[in-house]
This record gives structure tokens, C-alpha cells and sequence, in this order.
């Protein structure tokens, strides 16, 4: 199945739900940052957070960035998704491994420790809105589940899922309900949502059975009045980084550094954090550049 997101509401508008299938993106991430196993899963719940969360915003150029930072050996988790489907995000340490845990799945509250969800929307345009809670188990679905209720002031039922196989990864997305203020009165519609969410033996096993995500959707609120949105996004990792934005950032070291670079090194090398890229600016770009801020400088001064 292609990557993609697919929203739904139930109980007339007073439940939403929001899915994401975002196996070959996460697959991509693997490769490009050569993950662990535990890593790839951190990383790959994190993005479909990201994707489900962002999902939400309203103004084109929206995006939320994700950040978990624990004190465990992976080292942290950065993520930037967007409304447009775009999603890109790296670990701290992509080499970590670690035992299953006591449930024989990968450890990854072990691999992110204790620590802090920060979060941030950027609506495009004022000022970012952002907020920060600790981390409730480092599982990542637990943690932004406790972030939409605490900070969000939403209630809501998240489940996220990475499989990886000896290949890569054959299955991973995610699956968020949330209860809109006009339903949440309504304590026996919650407890029966709750039910149904808390029977999911998890998100990987429905698309590894081969369900798609109106039937998922079907399966948990078919009975709740439930409306599928007939068009669906699709979802894919992507950067923005480029040459001309490396050759930017380097532009901002100043002429005695850039000139440094070139006697010592010949140039200077960049690489992406979060996809990876690797850009080569040879002593001419450097050059360049000196002679840009120098006229710069002159028609300033």
C-alpha cells in the first residue's frame, strides 16, 4: 500500500479520526541515516506522530516539529512533518541496539530513557505556538497521546507501529482518535471508544493482516455514525535542504573563517541532519563567497 493519510470523523462530527500509513517513508529514513532496529522504530513512530498531529492544522505551509529528548542512549529524536504530507526527522545515535523488553518488542521507552516532549506549530505566520511535557514511558505513542490531553486539552487515543524485518520495514503508520468538546460529555460513547482503542493489539498487525484504513476505520467506529473522507494524501519523506542553502549557512561563518577553510581544507563538507545529503563546496565556492561579502561590506560601508 502507498504511503498515505486518510481522516474520518464519527458520533455526527463528534469523534475524529486521523490515519497514516507511512511504511516506505520510514523504510527511506532507514536507509538514508542506516538505523538500528530500535532506531527505526523510535524514529518511525515519531513521524507518523508528526504526520497525524500536523494533519490537523488548517493554513497551507503549516508544520509541527517534534522533538523527544531523553536521557537514554539514543540520544534524542527530531522530527519536522507537514500539512502537505511531507515528513523528515533523524535520531541522535541511529547505531543504538538494544534487548526486547519485557514484552519481546523492541525497547524503544529503554533507547529514548526519561526526558521531555517538546513541540512546536508553526502556522505560517506570528509567532510558533509551543509547549513541552515529560515523557510518561518513551514509547512515543504514550507520550503524544499525553501531550494532546495535557497541552492540547484533547482528548485522545494514539497507536503507532514499526515493523522491521530482516529486509527493512514491511508495515508501519499510526492511528489517532480524538474526542471533539460536543462529544466528550457524553461518558458512555468515551468509555466505549476507549474499549475499542485499548482492544488493538496494535497497528503493524492490521496492515501485515492486510487491512486498509477504511476498513481499520470501519472496524473501530463502523457502528459510531462513522463518515470517511473520500480523498486521501499521500505521505513521503522529504527535505528541503539544497546547495544554495549550505553555501548560505556557510556564508555566515564570515571571511576569515571561509578563507581558513580554504588554506586547511580545500573547501568544506556538509551533511543534512535530516536526510543525510552530503553537499562538497570547493575552494571556488568559497572564494565566492568571500567576494560576495566584500561587496556587500562596500556597498553597506
Amino acid at each position: 500500500m502507498a504511503d498515505q493519510l486518510i481522516r474520518a470523523t464519527a458520533a455526527d462530527g463528534g469523534i475524529r479520526a486521523v490515519g497514516v500509513i507511512t511504511t516506505r517513508l520510514t523504510e527511506e529514513a532507514r536507509q538514508r541515516h542506516q538505523l538500528s532496529y530500535v532506531a527505526t522504530a523510535a524514529l518511525g513512530r515519531t513521524m507518523a506522530a508528526g504526520l497525524l498531529m500536523a494533519s490537523s492544522m488548517k493554513r497551507v505551509g503549516s508544520r509541527v516539529n517534534v522533538r523527544v529528548k531523553g536521557d537514554g542512549p539514543l540520544g534524542g529524536i527530531l522530527v519536522d512533518a507537514g500539512l502537505d504530507g511531507t515528513v523528515r526527522g533523524y535520531v541522535g545515535n541511529s547505531q543504538i541496539e538494544l534487548p526486547p523488553n519485557a514484552k519481546g518488542k523492541l525497547d524503544v521507552g529503554g533507547a529514548v530513557g526519561n526526558g521531555y516532549l517538546y513541540v512546536v506549530r508553526d502556522i505560517g505566520y506570528g509567532y510558533p505556538y509551543s509547549s513541552t511535557v515529560e515523557l510518561i514511558s518513551g514509547e512515543i505513542g504514550d507520550d503524544v497521546a499525553h501531550y494532546l490531553v495535557t497541552s492540547e486539552q484533547t482528548p485522545s487515543a494514539l497507536v503507532l507501529g514499526v515493523f522491521v524485518g530482516a529486509t527493512g520495514v514491511t508495515a508501519a503508520g499510526g492511528l489517532l482518535v480524538q474526542v471533539l468538546p460536543k462529544a466528550a460529555r457524553d461518558e458512555a460513547l468515551v468509555a466505549k471508544l476507549e474499549s475499542r482503542v485499548a482492544s488493538l493489539s496494535g497497528f503493524t498487525p492490521l496492515l501485515q493482516a492486510g487491512k486498509t484504513l477504511p476498513e481499520i476505520f470501519n472496524d473501530l467506529l463502523g457502528d459510531m455514525g462513522l463518515s470517511i473522507f473520500p480523498e486521501s494524501q499521500m505521505l513521503r519523506f522529504h527535505c528541503g535542504c539544497s546547495f544554495d542553502r549550505v553555501l548560505g549557512a556557510l556564508k555566515i561563518l564570515g571571511e576569515a573563517e571561509l578563507q581558513d577553510m580554504i588554506v586547511k581544507d580545500d573547501g568544506a563538507e556538509a551533511t543534512c541532519d535530516f536526510c543525510g545529503s552530503v553537499y562538497q563546496a570547493n575552494s571556488e565556492h568559497l572564494s565566492q563567497l568571500i567576494m560576495d561579502l566584500q561587496t556587500e561590506s562596500s556597498v553597506s560601508g
